[in-house]
């Protein structure tokens, strides 16, 4: 899965390191993060219920026993309502598997999926004048029913779904919230939405294969199964490997060293227009696990930057090229495409043109990716790349749960909570007290004072 030939201080001098030689010292280390967060993984508290998703077959069963009862209706749409971990994820899978222009296709497989992931009123609102409301679903996604921007998109969808319905809006919306608490649950009971549950110990960014995904992914008209199947396949190399064959092990290891070797971003570039928001997935992923303040007051964490490749070379390169010597970059890059398309040589008097006639597009793909990572070598600058022989829902979902476990990992070496959120709780407060929510008066008193 993993090329690391291009972080061997062979290649890259002061700025690499000497891999297997790396490998070795920490792989007692390594060995010891990865026991550690499998003995906590039972704890509530700890966080860590994502690892059992691939195999949990009770909520894999319900939410796609939901998906075959609202497929087998005559709607056309699915609006999900979320933010950050409750809409990244699906975005992600749905934009990697789906056809990439399923909205314009009248009958294609599955249903539109449009996200509201933002509090922008000009884009919700511009979403509701052109979708049909007899037929189109609402997926209201919080795990405590408070989430500002979520709720607040729920409030206009439901005003839009009562007036065009009338008593029967309640029958279009579904909530995935906690399984008792939270302020969703009880509105479940009151206006008899469906409803699916989050594990308490599933945090956002790591609820991808949960209900939060599975649903979308399943009325999108895409193979939840496979997606599952392929992250339990990862999480049994991950609980059963040596380091020496563990790429989530050996990612995180990779991540730390290069840390400590003063490459504070690390950016994600995936070589596919389908896996575009891989990268908006693993930067959420990354920055909100990893970026925080030990007790000791020391701060960790590496930035990670969106890039997405061939595009890139175009523009941002030049600066990974030649600008300070201060990133990592992780490539993916897909072996074979889905339909093989050849590049025709429909200028065969043109030298500079005809020599591409007959290649596949991938094939062209696949040696910018190369020629990149090595003109990179060339200039000392750390990357590996991760191969995918092809982007389908099992290598998908292996792809997304290794991420996730060498991102735990890597908090296991830092000596952090990888599953906690303090920066970004302070803001919601902030919020909460600016927008008048009752209990937060004094801090709005304070800010307004400020």
């Amino acid at each position: 899965m993993l090329n690391l030939k291009n972080i061997e201080q062979a290649n890259l001098g002061a700025h690499g390191i000497q891999w297997q030689s790396t490998l070795q010292a920490a792989q007692a280390k390594l060995q010891a993060a990865r026991d550690s967060l499998l003995a906590r993984r039972y704890d509530d508290a700890a966080m860590l219920g994502w690892m059992a998703l691939p195999s949990d077959s009770t909520a894999l069963e319900a939410a796609l026993s939901l998906a075959s009862e609202l497929s087998a209706a005559t709607y056309t749409d699915l609006i999900v309502l979320g933010i950050g971990g409750s809409s990244l994820g699906g975005i992600a899978v749905i934009e990697a598997l789906k056809h990439p222009y399923r909205a314009l296709q009248p009958n294609g497989v599955g249903l539109r999926v449009h996200f509201i992931d933002n509090v922008d009123g000009d884009v919700i609102a511009a979403l509701l004048e052109v979708l049909d409301p007899k037929t189109t679903l609402v997926n209201v996604i919080s795990k405590s029913g408070t989430t500002t921007e979520t709720m607040s998109a729920y409030l206009i969808c439901k005003a839009w779904l009562e007036q065009h319905l009338g008593a029967s809006w309640a029958n279009q919306i579904v909530a995935t919230t906690d399984p008792t608490k939270g302020v969703l649950r009880p509105m479940v009971q009151k206006y008899g939405f469906r409803s699916l549950s989050v594990p308490p110990s599933v945090g956002g960014r790591y609820s991808v294969l949960s209900a939060v995904g599975t649903l979308p992914i399943a009325l999108a008209g895409l193979d939840v199964s496979s997606l599952l199947a392929g992250a339990a396949q990862a999480q049994s190399g991950f609980e059963n490997q040596t380091a020496f064959e563990n790429s989530a092990l050996q990612l995180a290891l990779v991540a730390a060293e290069f840390a400590a070797l003063g490459k504070p971003m690390i950016v994600m570039m995936p070589y596919s227009s389908r896996l575009k928001f891989i990268s908006d997935w693993f930067a959420q992923l990354w920055a909100e696990s990893l970026g925080k303040i030990r007790p000791d007051g020391t701060h960790t964490g590496t930035t990670p930057i969106r890039s997405f490749g061939a595009t890139d070379q175009h523009s941002v390169m030049q600066l990974f090229m030649e600008g300070p010597n201060d990133k990592l970059l992780i490539f993916i890059r897909l072996a074979h495409d889905t339909r093989g398309t050849l590049i025709p040589n429909s200028e065969p008097s043109e030298p500079d043109m005809n020599y591409l006639g007959g290649k596949a597009f991938q094939t062209l793909l696949n040696a910018e990716q190369a020629a990149t990572a090595n003109a990179l070598r060339t200039m000392q600058r750390p990357n590996l790349t991760i191969n995918l022989e092809q982007l389908d829902a099992h290598n998908l979902g292996y792809l997304l749960q290794t991420l996730m476990l060498a991102t735990a990992v890597t908090g296991e070496l830092w000596g952090i909570d990888t599953f906690n959120q303090p920066g970004v709780e302070l803001g919601k407060k902030f919020t909460y007290g600016l927008m008048g929510r009752p209990g937060f008066e004094n801090v709005k008193a304070e800010l307004e004072a400020q």
